[in-house]
């Protein structure tokens, strides 16, 4: 299922998008927003896959919360002012639809951005190795990473970034859906939807958030039970 929320300040034009979403098997719908600014916190705390976003709104319009978002997920912008189609594709948008929307022309976005998810989670198909070890692709190379040396994972767009004990960090293009399923039997925890976590790695940990050098990872609401289960079974009282 493709997680997905909808921020629209128009109420109808919100809840013809939801019952649309509603209405469309291999799409979940999480939330919906009237305002941009009450769905920041929402979309950078959890893991959401895509966003369905009015561009033509007070306060913050949809381009620019967009380009706000530290980490995005994948765009499908719905407006009724066609001149601000190239904007939207500038920002990567996988699709633009124009008000009115009926379901057909609905369906046609969300059967693309099924497309595309379908490509990231066979991406997951170059990550060979075992519980000791992966291959990952980077930069045309097969760079081979120890599983016990990996500190982090982070989450960026399309691609990730593992962060290594004594090595440089390795980019790479793949989702976190993908890595986190292939080290669920190690001791990896995600913690945000931007970040993965080795356990053994953890040192310090400063008002919810895991310390790693001079880096602060926030625990987001959607993990914070999870992780704080994790400390309670292994803190020394």
């Amino acid at each position: 299922m493709i997680k997905c929320i909808a921020i629209d300040d128009e109420p109808l034009a919100l809840k013809q998008i939801s019952n649309y979403v509603h209405k469309t098997p291999f799409l979940e719908l999480l939330q919906g927003f009237e305002s941009p600014l009450e769905a920041i916190s929402y979309v950078q705390e959890n893991e959401v896959d895509l966003l369905f976003v009015d561009i033509n709104m007070p306060d913050l319009n949809g381009i620019d919360f967009v380009k706000s978002l530290s980490n995005a997920p994948k765009i499908i912008f719905t407006t009724a002012y066609s001149e601000y189609a190239l904007e939207g594709f500038r920002v990567d948008a996988l699709d633009y639809l124009l008000k009115p929307i009926d379901y057909a022309t609905f369906l046609k976005a969300a059967t693309k951005a099924q497309e595309w998810f379908t490509l990231q989670n066979n991406s997951s198909e170059e990550l060979k190795g075992n519980d000791d070890f992966l291959f990952i692709k980077s930069e045309y190379k097969i760079i081979r990473v120890k599983i016990s040396e990996i500190k982090y994972i982070e989450g960026m767009r399309e691609y990730i970034r593992i962060h290594l004990a004594n090595e440089k960090p390795i980019m790479t293009l793949l989702s976190m859906k993908a890595m986190d399923k292939q080290l669920e039997n190690n001791s990896f925890m995600r913690v945000h939807r931007s970040y993965i976590v080795n356990l053994n790695k953890i040192s310090t940990i400063e008002r919810n958030r895991i310390v790693f050098d001079k880096v602060y990872i926030p625990v987001s609401d959607q993990y914070k039970e999870k992780f704080h289960q994790f400390i309670e079974k292994n803190f020394l009282s």
